[in-house]
């Protein structure tokens, strides 16, 4: 392939999708682009979020204007409570980063893209899409793949509340108790939302019984 320029198809661009959730094709990360955030996702069922309710203002946030398009298939949005139907061709712009969104895919196979980028300001890849691949090998069941890409993330961001958690997922599958309440403990101390999280995601039913587990959720 040329150096000036790079070619790709959402299939050599995607990760191993989690049960229940949308495939995500890495296209910023897998082509190398560097002004600004675009990435896709597929719902290979109907009902999926294949964009997850969100708003560009939250804890490690970007605060990006996201404009999204709809590939294949057909998806309702959801912006600020309105609901938008969505076809292919079908472009859906958020510029008010506190607007929270979302879409459901109302067919298998939909695809949504979503580019986005914050007004005057040089665009930084956040942690979330830099832990790509320990999402990849948590489909895979490959945890202690996950927990090492997860781990040196942390060593760069100490208090990011989503790597902190997501390790703690990792360590829990592997049965490292110990170090998964410690780490759970820290992200709720960054993100009181992963409490309610931790109690809902099975990858904590290896230490579920366990009373540190226990207190810290509220179970």
């Amino acid at each position: 392939m040329s150096e000036k320029y790079k070619v790709a198809t959402l299939g050599e661009m995607e990760i191993p999708p989690l049960e229940g959730r949308p495939t995500w094709s890495r296209v910023r990360q897998y082509l190398g682009i560097g002004a600004f955030g675009i990435n896709a996702w597929t719902a290979q069922e109907r009902g999926i979020e294949v964009i997850e309710e969100h708003d560009e203002v939250g804890e490690n946030a970007g605060k990006h204007e996201e404009v999204y398009l709809v590939l294949s298939g057909r998806a309702t949005f959801t912006v600020d409570g309105d609901e938008i139907p969505a076809a292919p061709g079908t472009f859906v712009f958020v510029g008010d980063p506190t607007i929270r969104r979302k879409a459901v895919a109302d067919e298998p196979g939909t695809t949504v893209v979503a580019i986005g980028a914050q007004q005057g300001v040089a665009f930084q890849p956040s942690e979330w899409e830099r832990s790509a691949p320990a999402f990849g090998y948590f489909a895979t069941g490959e945890y202690d793949k996950a927990r090492d890409v997860l781990a040196e993330l942390l060593e760069e961001h100490p208090e990011n509340g989503g790597i902190l958690y997501n390790l703690a997922c990792a360590e829990s599958q592997l049965g490292h108790s110990d170090d998964a309440i410690v780490h759970l403990e820290r992200a709720v101390e960054q993100e009181e939302r992963f409490k309610d999280a931790a109690r809902r995601d099975s990858d904590f039913d290896p230490i579920r019984d366990d009373s540190r587990f226990q207190e810290l959720v509220g179970a």
